[in-house]
Protein backbone atom coordinates (compact mmCIF):
# COMPACT_ATOMS: atom_id res chain seq x y z
CA UNK A 1 0.00 0.00 0.00
CA UNK A 2 3.17 2.27 0.12
CA UNK A 3 2.91 5.32 -2.32
CA UNK A 4 -0.87 5.89 -2.00
CA UNK A 5 -2.27 9.24 -0.69
CA UNK A 6 -5.75 9.54 1.80
CA UNK A 7 -8.53 11.76 2.01
CA UNK A 8 -10.48 12.06 5.17
CA UNK A 9 -13.58 10.74 3.16
CA UNK A 10 -11.90 7.61 2.77
CA UNK A 11 -10.33 7.74 -0.94
CA UNK A 12 -7.20 7.21 -1.72
CA UNK A 13 -4.69 8.71 -4.78
CA UNK A 14 -1.70 6.91 -6.40
CA UNK A 15 0.50 8.44 -8.84
CA UNK A 16 1.29 6.25 -11.61
CA UNK A 17 3.27 7.93 -14.50
CA UNK A 18 1.35 11.34 -15.43
CA UNK A 19 -1.37 10.17 -13.92
CA UNK A 20 -3.22 10.02 -10.33
CA UNK A 21 -5.04 6.84 -10.02
CA UNK A 22 -7.99 7.54 -7.53
CA UNK A 23 -10.61 5.15 -5.98
CA UNK A 24 -12.07 4.82 -2.57
CA UNK A 25 -10.26 2.85 0.36
CA UNK A 26 -10.59 -0.64 1.99
CA UNK A 27 -12.33 1.18 4.84
CA UNK A 28 -14.82 3.00 2.70
CA UNK A 29 -16.07 -0.06 0.65
CA UNK A 30 -16.42 -2.18 4.17
CA UNK A 31 -18.62 0.54 5.18
CA UNK A 32 -20.72 0.89 2.14
CA UNK A 33 -21.44 -3.24 1.74
CA UNK A 34 -22.60 -4.50 -1.38
CA UNK A 35 -21.62 -2.21 -3.97
CA UNK A 36 -24.20 -3.05 -7.27
CA UNK A 37 -23.60 0.45 -9.47
CA UNK A 38 -20.85 2.67 -10.25
CA UNK A 39 -21.41 6.16 -12.14
CA UNK A 40 -17.79 7.17 -13.11
CA UNK A 41 -17.39 11.13 -15.17
CA UNK A 42 -16.89 11.38 -18.72
CA UNK A 43 -12.94 11.09 -19.88
CA UNK A 44 -11.86 14.65 -20.91
CA UNK A 45 -14.40 16.27 -17.97
CA UNK A 46 -11.99 18.16 -16.08
CA UNK A 47 -13.10 18.04 -11.87
CA UNK A 48 -11.81 20.24 -9.38
CA UNK A 49 -10.52 19.17 -5.94
CA UNK A 50 -14.18 18.91 -3.58
CA UNK A 51 -16.38 19.01 -6.83
CA UNK A 52 -18.21 15.34 -7.74
CA UNK A 53 -16.09 12.53 -8.89
CA UNK A 54 -18.15 9.96 -9.21
CA UNK A 55 -21.26 7.87 -7.49
CA UNK A 56 -21.08 4.19 -5.90
CA UNK A 57 -24.56 2.96 -5.11
CA UNK A 58 -24.27 -0.28 -2.94
CA UNK A 59 -27.58 -2.53 -1.16
CA UNK A 60 -27.11 0.61 2.03
CA UNK A 61 -26.79 3.82 -0.27
CA UNK A 62 -25.53 5.96 -2.80
CA UNK A 63 -22.68 8.01 -1.59
CA UNK A 64 -20.99 10.55 -3.83
CA UNK A 65 -17.00 10.17 -4.29
CA UNK A 66 -15.18 13.78 -4.41
CA UNK A 67 -12.47 14.47 -6.21
CA UNK A 68 -9.13 14.87 -4.29
CA UNK A 69 -7.47 16.64 -6.48
CA UNK A 70 -8.06 19.17 -9.57
CA UNK A 71 -7.51 17.90 -13.11
CA UNK A 72 -8.91 16.14 -16.46
CA UNK A 73 -10.15 12.44 -16.20
CA UNK A 74 -8.16 10.97 -18.67
CA UNK A 75 -9.43 6.95 -18.32
CA UNK A 76 -11.99 5.53 -16.10
CA UNK A 77 -12.72 2.03 -15.09
CA UNK A 78 -15.16 0.67 -17.72
CA UNK A 79 -14.97 -2.66 -15.80
CA UNK A 80 -16.85 -1.22 -12.85
CA UNK A 81 -19.99 -0.77 -15.42
CA UNK A 82 -20.31 -4.54 -15.65
CA UNK A 83 -18.79 -5.58 -12.44
CA UNK A 84 -19.09 -3.23 -9.84
CA UNK A 85 -18.34 -5.70 -6.83
CA UNK A 86 -14.70 -4.96 -8.17
CA UNK A 87 -14.72 -2.30 -5.71
CA UNK A 88 -15.57 -4.46 -2.78
CA UNK A 89 -12.78 -7.06 -3.82
CA UNK A 90 -9.76 -5.25 -4.46
CA UNK A 91 -10.94 -1.36 -4.24
CA UNK A 92 -6.90 -0.28 -4.40
CA UNK A 93 -6.43 -2.40 -7.31
CA UNK A 94 -8.38 -3.81 -10.05
CA UNK A 95 -11.66 -1.75 -8.24
CA UNK A 96 -10.03 1.55 -9.29
CA UNK A 97 -12.27 4.22 -10.11
CA UNK A 98 -10.69 6.88 -12.48
CA UNK A 99 -7.19 8.52 -13.99
CA UNK A 100 -6.90 11.98 -13.88
CA UNK A 101 -3.87 14.04 -15.14
CA UNK A 102 -3.45 16.41 -12.21
CA UNK A 103 -3.72 20.07 -12.52
CA UNK A 104 -2.04 21.23 -9.32
CA UNK A 105 0.70 18.73 -7.87
CA UNK A 106 0.79 20.73 -4.39
CA UNK A 107 -2.77 19.57 -3.68
CA UNK A 108 -1.28 15.97 -3.30
CA UNK A 109 0.86 16.74 -0.89
CA UNK A 110 -2.09 18.02 1.57
CA UNK A 111 -3.05 14.57 1.71
CA UNK A 112 -2.50 12.12 4.27
CA UNK A 113 0.42 9.25 4.11
CA UNK A 114 -0.66 5.75 4.93
CA UNK A 115 1.04 6.31 8.62
CA UNK A 116 -1.42 9.41 8.90
CA UNK A 117 -4.44 7.82 7.69
CA UNK A 118 -4.09 5.16 10.06
CA UNK A 119 -3.52 7.03 12.83
CA UNK A 120 -6.90 8.96 11.21
CA UNK A 121 -8.44 5.71 11.20
CA UNK A 122 -7.75 4.49 14.63
CA UNK A 123 -9.04 7.73 16.22
CA UNK A 124 -12.75 7.62 14.39
CA UNK A 125 -12.31 8.73 11.34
Amino acid sequence: MSGERYTKDHDFVRVEGDAAVIGITDFAQSQLGDIVFVELPTPGQRVSRGGQLATIESVKAASEVYAPLSGEVVEVNAALEATPARVNEDPLGEGWLVRLRVDVPAELEELMDEDAYRAFLESGG
